[in-house]
């Protein structure tokens, strides 16, 4: 019984370089030339195809021979999947040229010249009055922002430190503490209230990246707005949580 090897159209290899440091995994036709894989191998390494030299190599790092013939089919050669094909330069470039980006000339501008150009994103947000350019809006924004602030401080002014409170968050059951802190702080912007919840419902120990506005057990504390606190007759309730 006579056997046929089938040879897949494509072959799946490495890319290696004599000038880059790293390897590149590509799909090539068998059907090529050695002339028009060099020509594809440009992009990929960054020598030009006259200078290029190609040796294979098997999956096992084991040489096999020079990709020398133009003319030849780079299915002639023993190209199998996982093999490695390392392009040797002879243009006189150095190894890791072409990766140094730094050594790459930038185009810089001003931004007196740049605000004079057309066409670019700054231009168009300007003509449409778009985000920090839109005075109006930005005014506006402003001027929100101080009122809430005026609001959370006249609410703020009405909770004393040492109060029992009742926290009621949207989408949660109310939850009832003691006022440990009143005021602004540094993670937020806005006036807040430092609870000590009767449980571990909360989510600190009264401190906040780093920096400490009250004193309790961790899972104790919480930072709430004072919109939702009101100050009462709350005592302690018990809410099942040593129960087994």
């Amino acid at each position: 019984m006579e056997v046929t090897r089938m040879t897949a159209p494509t072959v799946t290899v490495f890319i290696s370089s004599s000038l880059n440091s790293f390897r590149s995994e590509k799909r090539y036709s068998r059907s090529l030339t050695i002339a028009e894989f060099k020509c594809k191998l440009e992009l990929v390494v960054g020598s030009p195809a006259s200078c290029m030299q190609l040796e294979l190599y098997g999956a096992d790092d084991k040489f096999y021979c020079k990709l020398d013939q133009e003319d030849a089919l780079l299915g002639s050669y023993p190209v199998d999947d996982g093999c490695r094909i390392h392009v040797i330069d002879h243009s006189g470039a150095r190894l890791g040229e072409y990766e140094d980006v730094s050594k790459v000339e930038k185009y810089e501008i001003s931004q007196e010249a740049y605000d004079q150009k057309q066409g670019t994103v700054r231009s168009f947000l300007k003509r449409s009055k778009l985000g920090r350019y839109n005075e109006e809006e930005r005014a506006q924004q402003e001027a929100e922002a101080a009122q809430r602030l005026i609001e959370e401080k006249a609410l703020a002014s009405t909770i004393s430190v040492g109060s029992r409170c009742e926290v009621r968050m949207p989408g949660q059951s109310p939850r009832r503490g003691t006022v440990m802190y009143v005021g602004l702080t540094d993670f937020k912007p806005g006036y807040w209230i430092g609870v000590r919840y009767d449980e571990p419902l909360g989510k600190n120990d009264g401190s906040v990246n780093g920096k400490r506005y009250f004193e309790c057990q961790a899972k104790y504390g919480a930072f709430v707005k004072p919109s939702v606190v009101t100050v009462g007759d709350f005592p302690e309730e018990d809410y099942g949580l040593d129960e087994m």
